[in-house]
């Protein structure tokens, strides 16, 4: 297990890979760094992930950490050791792709040793290392086959079984569970996040479905426009927001923000209840007029308009099958929220502010 960590790590593309990345839809403007400052660190044995919308330069980062993408300027260090223009092969790391990148007239076998091969590791050598990888992920009897006989989530754990015979130092995962449709991924999910307890190895995922951020991560790294936005468990991620940007990145449906003078005062829609069923000694009311609702996975997801901690604002309240209140859209109902649950954000820079007192 070894230690990542990037510092003040920079990545502009020039005007060449600008052009190109625009005609494949994914131009930046000319003045826009693709990472731009970043320092970020990996413990050994974690497994952290990179989340963030389109474009905010987390594969970026996973690539430049690879060494498949070199650096503007900064440093990537493995271990302590700075490894700037190192190819991946002696930085030890693996990396799987969103695509599995696997060979289709390759048997499953022949896949997961191809790197041991080309690397002149004795043939009996690497039948074994891949038998071992074969059976930690459950695909032994799927070593004969082809990938064309195999399912999303087979293939997925053929390229993580690839990916383990070179006895990596580090795991880098792009995506690589958005492939495959919502039931599988969730399976996938959990056992990607048991096989990786069990290895143990340094894991950095990069994804932009915050469910698997949430569900995989020691710690998520939350990127916006090649910043860092915030790092922290999925709890603080989720509880204390940096910003505007986490607040409303993070949580679906995101973090309600109600404007007050120099403040965002921000709650998340779960929090917000109607008030007969929120018996907190600190709370803050405010009437919601109802526009429509919304039965989901037997949440009733209220939309509406609230008036008194604040501007007139646009809100979402998230209610379990517990709150079983009657409710109807058109009427004007009394909701709270406990005070303890605000949080409060500079309305210029959107950062995390002090909060104020609102009146009960």
């Amino acid at each position: 297990m070894k230690t990542v960590e990037v510092r003040e790590l920079v990545k502009v593309y020039d005007g060449h890979v600008r052009a190109r990345r625009r005609r494949t839809g994914t131009a930046r403007d000319a003045d826009t760094r693709a990472l731009d400052g970043v320092d970020l660190a990996a413990e050994a044995g974690e497994y952290l992930v990179l989340l963030g919308p389109s474009g905010c330069g987390k594969t970026t980062l996973l690539r430049t950490i690879a060494g498949l993408e070199q650096p503007t300027g900064g440093e990537v260090l493995i271990d302590g050791q700075v490894v700037n223009g190192l190819p991946p092969r002696v930085r030890q790391v693996a990396m799987v792709f969103q695509s599995y990148a696997l060979y289709p007239h390759k048997s499953v076998l022949d896949n997961i040793v191809f790197p041991l091969k080309a690397e002149k590791v004795d043939r009996a050598e690497r039948e074994k290392k891949a038998r071992w990888a074969a059976g930690l992920l459950g695909i032994e009897p799927l070593l004969e086959r082809r990938p064309r006989q195999l399912s999303g989530g087979e293939r997925q754990r053929v390229a993580l079984a690839r990916a383990l015979v070179r006895d990596p130092a580090v795991f880098l995962l792009d995506e690589p569970l958005s492939n495959l449709d919502a039931k599988l991924r969730a399976t996938a999910r959990d056992e990607l996040r048991r096989f990786q307890e069990r290895v143990g190895t340094t894991t950095i995922y990069v994804t932009h479905d915050q469910a698997e951020a949430m569900g995989l991560g020691d710690r998520i790294a939350v990127l916006e426009r090649g910043k860092v936005r915030q790092v922290g468990t999925p709890v603080e991620v989720y509880d204390d927001p940096a910003d505007t940007f986490v607040a409303t990145f993070i949580g679906s449906p995101p973090m309600n923000l109600v404007p007050r003078s120099d403040r965002l005062v921000g709650f998340r829609p779960e929090h917000l209840l109607p008030a007969e069923v929120v018996q907190a000694d600190e709370r803050v009311t405010m009437p919601l007029r109802i526009e429509r609702m919304e039965y989901l996975s037997g949440d009733r997801h209220v939309y509406g308009t609230v008036t008194g901690i604040g501007e007139e604002t646009r809100v979402i309240a998230r209610l379990p099958a517990t709150v079983t209140l009657p409710l109807s859209a058109g009427e004007t109902h009394e909701f709270a929220v406990e005070a303890g649950r605000l949080r409060f954000f500079d309305a210029e820079s959107g950062v995390r502010a002090e909060p104020v007192r609102l009146s009960a």
